[in-house]
């Protein structure tokens, strides 16, 4: 088993009596500091794990030798499962942000026994031709353009109403820290998306799932509503007067339906 200079960075919450765990987990550019507003209402019933993924937040300096190759989600997911096995987590639930939606349905399809339920925020559940548009001319220009002119562009594209802007801001200010290599590392995983997503829409693992959408993601919720209709205990929330960024946005709302969902309220707007 991996030492701690061997694993990604991460902070944990211990519940005096709880033995339910949720892990947190951030989407590209951003880094767990995405979950400042939900910490103190979730550890107050649960263990907390709040992880910063390969390359970002203060997972950028560590070990950066280890991850040369190059970056798939399989990749990126096992070093969320290394940090499972040191702290003998064996069953969580998980919650992602925007891409880390995509990794958190990876795992679950690597290691379906370890999720007990996913809320996913935001989720990448298939990229529309406005995103593929925006993919393509980021692989086209990405080793020439300076990776924060594409990062501002894309979190406009993905965020462009003035209440979006707290979101926008975090995210653009956490993906100051990587490094134009490590974006581009990052971003190359981009190709992957339709053909995994594709699969994952195939397959429905019957884990419960519970997806939390702003009315104004306008790139991401159409997707989402139609894979709630066909995979069973798959269920939606659509929020009012929010952006793809739901936790920052609109936080009571998010924590509320996320703890009802845990609590056993499995329903769906």
């Amino acid at each position: 088993m991996p030492d701690n200079k061997q694993l990604l960075y991460y902070k944990s919450y211990k519940h005096p009596t709880s033995q339910e765990w949720m892990v947190l987990i951030h989407g590209a550019g951003g880094s767990s500091a995405i979950w400042y507003k939900q910490i103190k209402e979730f550890k107050a019933s649960y263990n907390l794990l709040l992880i910063d993924l390969r390359g970002h937040g203060r997972s950028a300096n560590k070990l950066s030798s280890l991850w040369k190759e190059e970056y798939t989600f399989p990749a990126v997911t096992r070093d969320i499962i290394q940090v499972l096995d040191h702290l003998h987590i064996k069953q969580a639930h998980f919650m992602a942000v925007s891409l880390g939606t995509i990794l958190v349905r990876q795992l679950a399809e690597m290691a379906p026994e370890r999720v007990k339920s996913m809320v996913l925020a935001g989720a990448v559940t298939r990229l529309n031709v406005k995103s593929r548009i925006l993919v393509s001319l980021g692989n086209t220009f990405k080793s020439i353009i300076p990776y924060m002119w594409l990062y501002r562009l894309f979190a406009w594209v993905i965020m462009p109403r003035k209440r979006h802007s707290e979101s926008r801001n975090l995210f653009v200010r956490e993906a100051k820290r990587l490094c134009q290599k490590e974006f581009i590392r990052w971003f190359k995983l981009t190709g992957e998306v339709n053909p995994l997503l594709r699969y994952f829409k195939e397959q429905d693992l019957g884990i419960p799932t519970l997806y939390i959408m702003g009315e104004e993601d306008f790139m991401f919720l159409k997707p989402v509503k139609k894979i709630v209709k066909e995979h069973t205990n798959a269920f939606l929330q659509v929020v009012r007067q929010c952006g793809h960024v739901v936790n920052v946005e609109q936080p009571q709302a998010f924590n509320r339906l996320t703890l009802e969902f845990l609590n056993g309220g499995h329903q769906g707007s």
